[in-house]
């Protein structure tokens, strides 16, 4: 006996105004902005534009994830245990900061390059992951299992960055539950209706195109994020294409139940533990050790 597919619908929709961020980064900028400032597990989601010169310096985190997917162009990101390397159009790298770490993030730029654009989510850690010793997880697109709801010829097309869509799942693990999906609805008029955990936070980014959502007519367009409802009974979310080459993603997120305090890169649970926090990368303890000593050789480019 099959369960009823009964889809999520909108209940808040945020348009994502560019913006400055970073050493001149061009940044779209919904969950996390004053319209959408609590969505748990998710802390924030920039759509980010990174123009010649420009990047993410040398600069801290501590207890969140920091999910960078990049649809075009390459980023370059090292850091202070010593990993470096290159995320290229297409690949992922889920980065558990845990307890501390340092590191930069910069584009790779320069005549007949593509300007890197890409997304990057920061995901709140359970608060017994907080102080886990840093991690990584990375995938290159041919690493990136996809989905075909309607044949590898049909016009939908789902990468699973992480949890399951379709019979197809990730390699990815995430500390705490978290799904990350790529659609694509090449025709308009073509659908997808992707199964989502019960009482988890759901929620798409439109960046081509627009949309439906469920069974109501009314049209998203692109730049906007729209955060789902999550009654007992919705099984997950329908969502079609209301033009061709429609693109978005789709994530969906275990709440915590847990206070968030965040001082800047810094996400703790109470004032105290950021204050603990400013006080470990002060004296360079507790994950900070480099904090003062170390310095990337690409934040510099």
């Amino acid at each position: 006996m099959s369960i009823a597919r009964i889809s999520r619908n909108v209940v808040k929709k945020v348009l994502a105004v560019e913006q400055s961020e970073g050493a001149g980064a061009r940044v779209r900028r919904s969950i996390g902005s004053m319209s959408l400032r609590n969505l748990t597990p998710f802390l924030m989601l920039d759509h980010f534009r990174i123009g010649n010169g420009a990047g993410f310096p040398d600069h801290p985190h501590r207890g969140q994830a920091t999910v960078t997917y990049m649809l075009e162009g390459s980023s370059r990101h090292e850091d202070s245990a010593g990993h470096k390397g290159t995320i290229v159009a297409g690949g992922v790298q889920w980065m558990c900061a845990g307890k501390g770490i340092i590191h930069a993030e910069m584009p790779v730029s320069g005549p007949g390059i593509p300007e890197p654009v890409g997304f990057q989510l920061w995901v709140d850690l359970p608060k017994e992951f907080k102080m886990v010793d840093p991690s990584y997880q990375e995938l290159g697109p041919e690493g990136i299992p996809v989905a075909y709801p309607e044949g590898p010829d049909g016009p939908v097309s789902v990468k699973v960055i992480s949890g399951k869509s379709h019979g197809v799942e990730s390699p990815v693990r995430p500390l705490g539950g978290c799904w990350f999906f790529h659609i694509k609805l090449n025709k308009e008029g073509s659908s997808v209706f992707q199964d989502i955990p019960a009482g988890w936070t759901t929620f798409a980014y439109l960046f081509k195109g627009s949309v439906s959502v469920g069974d109501s007519p009314a049209k998203y367009p692109s730049y906007h994020t729209l955060a789902f409802s999550g009654e007992p009974l919705e099984t997950g979310v329908k969502i079609t294409a209301l033009e061709d080459g429609t693109e978005l993603i789709l994530c969906a997120g275990e709440p915590l139940e847990q206070t968030v305090v965040q001082y800047g890169p810094f996400v703790m649970t109470t004032k105290e533990e950021i204050q603990k926090t400013l006080l470990d990368y002060q004296l360079g303890k507790n994950g900070f050790e480099k904090a003062h000593a170390w310095k990337s050789e690409i934040g510099g480019m």
